[in-house]
Parts: structure tokens; sequence; C-alpha cells
């Protein structure tokens, strides 16, 4: 692969200085800490709901009325909380962003396998929206809200590939960045459900589906913020490069 090619859309990996020129590296590693142990905790509450539903499955748990739709084709099921699993813990580390950086290779091979998992969470979760039956309590809208997520996340996940194929690392990062937010989805909806029955009680059908609605658009919402924060960053860090070599 050519090097202007492989740059295509980001500026060279020059050492980041701050204002009086000292590298910014301790910095970023203690911001990218936070944020993989952010993503992990926000991973704990779905983690231990796909534990329980692999154990309803099998077996070792009683079957109740409610948990009988798992059954109906149990593959998809697995598959789903499987690959959202790998998928969540595994994508919080590219976030680290020294750690990427020193270990490509391993960058890579983790990418390779996050498109596989998260195109798996991706269409398993379309797969169980059309042909597992509706819970109860499942109106149209958070059917439509489903159907509507679980396709942004397949597509982001295709246009992420796309683009790093093409060697644009900047939109790569951006399409992969929104695929795992629309991912993560489900830590964030936990949140909002248990913030919006401590508010204003048990939610209605609507209300229910308002608040996993809202669960998806915050972690989009941040992605967005983070998208754009790192733009203006390579941006600047661009500008300070070429003025520091001149």
């Amino acid at each position: 692969m050519k090097m202007n090619h492989y740059y295509k859309g980001r500026a060279p990996d020059l050492p980041q200085l701050n204002e009086v020129g000292k590298p910014r590296s301790q910095k970023t590693k203690a911001s990218s800490k936070w944020i993989v142990a952010a993503l992990l905790m926000l991973s704990v509450i779905p983690l231990i709901g796909g534990a329980f539903r692999l154990t309803v499955l099998a077996g070792t748990a009683e079957i109740t009325p409610d948990k009988a739709r798992f059954f109906v084709s149990s593959l998809p099921m697995v598959l789903h909380i499987l690959s959202a699993s790998v998928y969540a813990i595994l994508g919080a580390f590219q976030f680290a962003t020294g750690f990427r950086q020193r270990r490509p290779g391993w960058h890579r091979a983790a990418g390779w396998l996050l498109v596989i998992c998260g195109l798996l969470v991706g269409l398993s979760g379309l797969w169980l929206t059309l042909f597992y039956p509706r819970p109860d309590g499942t109106g149209e809208l958070l059917y439509a809200l489903r159907l509507l997520f679980g396709s942004a996340m397949v597509v982001s996940i295709v246009l992420g590939f796309t683009t790093i194929r093409r060697g644009d690392v900047i939109r790569h990062h951006a399409w992969m960045i929104r695929g795992y937010a629309i991912g993560l989805g489900a830590g964030t909806q936990a949140l909002t459900l248990l913030a919006g029955e401590l508010i204003v009680g048990p939610p209605s059908e609507l209300g229910e589906a308002l608040l996993i609605g809202a669960g998806w658009v915050i972690n989009l919402a941040v992605a967005e913020w983070a998208i754009r924060k790192r733009s203006v960053h390579t941006a600047r860090t661009a500008s300070a490069d070429v003025s520091h070599l001149q």
C-alpha cells in the first residue's frame, strides 16, 4: 500500500505537542484508561443479562412463559449474546489510544474480529426482532426503533470497513465509533429505564419505547461529540506539527 494512500484523510502520526512543545502522551494515556473503564462498566448490565439468558437456554433456569420465546430458535439468540459480549469488551480497548498505536498489529486483528462480531450483533438483532414472538409490552414504536437502530449499526460497520479499505482513517474511526455506540445501547437503556421508573414510576408501552430509544440517542450524541472532538484535535495537531517543523 502506498504511503500517501494510507494517510488519506488524516495527518501523519507525528508527536502530539502541547502549548510549550511537550508531549501529551501522559494526558492521552490517562484519558484513554478512563474511557475504557467507563465503556466496560456500561457493558456490565447487558453482559449479566446475556449470561442469564444463556443459562435459560442451557436448561439450568426455570422456563417461565415470558422466557419461552427464547426457545423458538435458540441459535440466533446465542449468536447475538456471544457476539455482543465480545464486541462490547474488545471494542472498549480500541479506545486505548496509546496501546492501539504501540500495537498496530493487534489493532488490525481486533478490528477484523470486531467487524465480524458487530455484524453478527446487528443482523441477529434484526432477525430476533423480525421473527421472534414479541414480548408483552412491545408496541409498534419500539419495534420500529429496533429495526431502525439495528439497521443503522450494520450500515455503520460496513461503512467503517469500506472506508479503511480505501485508507480513509478518519471516516473509518467515525463510522466504527457510531456502530459501537449503537451496539452498546443496551447498557445505556438499562440506565434510562431505571431513571424513568424512579422519576415517574413503571413506564407505559409508549414510555418504555421512548426510554429505550433515548438510550440509543444518548449514545449516538456522545459518539458525535467524540468524533467532532477528535476531528478538531487532529486538525490542531496537524497545524501545530507543521508549524513546529518549519
